[in-house]
């Protein structure tokens, strides 16, 4: 697996998370935004409990890799340094948690996920299901 950037301090990190990068959503990537990336991985950092309850493997090829939050620093090199990373978790908390602690290790490729489960759980209801396949159908 390829090695992340060169690590950063803390400090370092922090002073990039300017008021610009908040504003323009630079450290997050929608949930349609991050389907659209090739080869992206999907890091799920909630409990087991939670993952056994609600599964996000989607219905499309892609790699989702479950790693608890407390798990992180132990399983580090498990996550692709050389992907698109889009870290999960259900309110957004763990997931911007270790949206900080890669970046301080030099992974420059990721993001949180936004809206967490409500946003996740919200594009498989039936409405959202209908405009995306009516949008499909009219592109086509």
């Amino acid at each position: 697996m390829a090695k992340p950037e060169t690590s950063q301090s803390l400090g370092t990190v922090l002073r990039e998370m300017t008021f610009d990068v908040f504003a323009t959503g630079q450290h997050k990537i929608s949930r349609d935004e991050f389907f659209s990336i090739r080869d992206a991985v999907l890091l799920d950092v909630r409990s087991n409990e939670e993952v056994r309850v609600l599964s996000l493997a989607p219905a499309v090829n892609l790699t989702v890799l479950h790693i608890p939050l407390h798990e992180i620093p132990n399983r580090v090199d498990e996550i692709p340094a050389d992907r698109s990373v889009a870290v999960f978790s259900s309110a957004g908390i763990r997931a911007t948690m270790v949206y900080v602690y890669l970046r301080t290790l030099g992974f420059g490729g990721v993001r949180i996920v936004s809206g967490g489960l409500p946003e996740w759980i919200g594009q498989a209801l039936p409405g959202a299901i209908w405009k995306r396949h009516r949008a499909a159908g009219e592109e086509s």
